[in-house]
This record gives C-alpha cells, sequence and structure tokens, in this order.
C-alpha cells in the first residue's frame, strides 16, 4: 500500500510542477503580446503546450495502470493534480485564442500603416 502511495504522490508532484510550469509560459505569453513580441508569445505557447502534455503524459499513464492491474488508492493531491491539470489546459486553450485575436488585429494594423505611408 505504501509504495501505490508513493508513486501516487509523485506522479501528483509531477503533474503540478510541470502544469505550473506551463501556467508560468502562459503568462509570459501574455506579457509577450502586450509588449507587441508575437514571435516570443508563439514560442512560450509552445514551451507550455509541451509542458502540459508532459503532464498529461503522466495522468494517462497513471490511470491506465489501473487497467494494468496496479493497486491505486484514492489520492486528494492526485485530485487536485488533475484539477491543476485542466485547468491550465483551459488557460492554454484561451492563450492561443487570444493570440488568434492579437496576431489578426496586429496585421491588419500593419496594413493600415502601409497604406498610410
Amino acid at each position: 500500500m505504501e509504495e501505490e502511495a508513493d508513486k501516487t504522490t509523485q506522479d501528483a508532484m509531477t503533474i503540478l510542477i510541470a502544469a505550473g510550469e506551463a501556467r508560468d509560459e502562459c503568462r509570459q505569453a501574455y506579457e509577450a503580446m502586450a509588449a507587441g513580441d508575437m514571435a516570443q508569445a508563439q514560442e512560450k505557447i509552445d514551451a507550455a503546450d509541451k509542458k502540459i502534455v508532459e503532464a498529461h503524459h503522466v495522468q494517462t499513464d497513471h490511470i491506465q495502470g489501473v487497467f494494468r492491474g496496479e493497486p491505486q488508492e484514492y489520492s486528494l493531491l492526485f485530485s487536485h493534480a488533475q484539477d491543476t491539470l485542466m485547468t491550465i489546459a483551459s488557460e492554454i486553450v484561451t492563450v492561443k485564442n487570444l493570440y488568434k485575436v492579437f496576431s489578426a488585429m496586429d496585421e491588419r494594423l500593419k496594413k493600415l500603416e502601409e497604406t498610410h505611408e
């Protein structure tokens, strides 16, 4: 029992760390967009994607352990990690959508500036 709890705790912490890093990348993407640096924003979005995929893989592997016959107990920490993962995954969707909006606005402004030169 203790071994399963240790693995669950380890998986939960891995998910929380990776998801937290993804959230930080999102924050930096917002900052880059606010500064007009769309290339940097895209890099940060890509980095957030990589981190959230890493967290998701840990979660999926942990859940699939049930189907492999590995004994598992309920863990409040693991539930919290899953909640955090899904919340930050939603934040990434939002930052991607805002990136599209700001990119389109940026392109429109550039065209307007070109016509007024």
